[in-house]
């Protein structure tokens, strides 16, 4: 990763940690998840206003590291106004990003803000934080359970 990139990374984590976006719960919400990493003590969960098969607002709350957090705040972003096969498509594409080999050029076209995470892939025992709240999405949009990431 280029000292640019790694300095764009830490700016845009530190932002989204100090100053989460779509916290709380959207007032007409009508599914939820939570989810749960034992390892680093995160815990969140996602609430999502589905209505005609898109994700019409989109909410989180809890607790978690500064990657959990900026991840889960990036993520309602990314979301809002999508269906859900395409939050799924985004889902996808940035799975891929966070677990591909550092030492390869991955494909960012589809990820906007999201690209800033391919910093994660450095560091392995990160990836859990940073798709914590993707997993708790696809659970809400699912059925709305507890997802654990042991």
């Amino acid at each position: 990763m280029t000292s640019d990139l790694r300095e764009l990374y830490q700016s845009v984590i530190l932002d989204h940690n100090k100053h989460p976006r779509n916290r709380g719960t959207p007032r007409d919400a009508n599914r939820h998840a939570e989810g749960n990493n034992p390892l680093c003590g995160d815990r969140l969960s996602v609430h999502v206003t589905l209505a005609d098969g898109v994700v019409r607002d989109v909410g989180f709350e809890g607790q978690g590291c500064a990657i959990s957090k900026a991840s889960a705040s990036l993520m309602t972003e990314a979301v809002k106004g999508r269906s859900t096969a395409e939050a799924d498509e985004l889902f996808r594409a940035f799975h891929a990003l966070v677990t591909s080999d550092p030492r390869s050029e991955p494909d960012t076209s589809r990820l906007g803000k999201l690209a800033v995470f391919g910093g994660v892939r450095e560091f392995p025992v990160r990836v859990k934080c940073a798709t914590l709240c993707w997993h708790t999405l696809r659970s809400a949009l699912a059925d709305g359970h507890v997802v654990s990431t042991e």
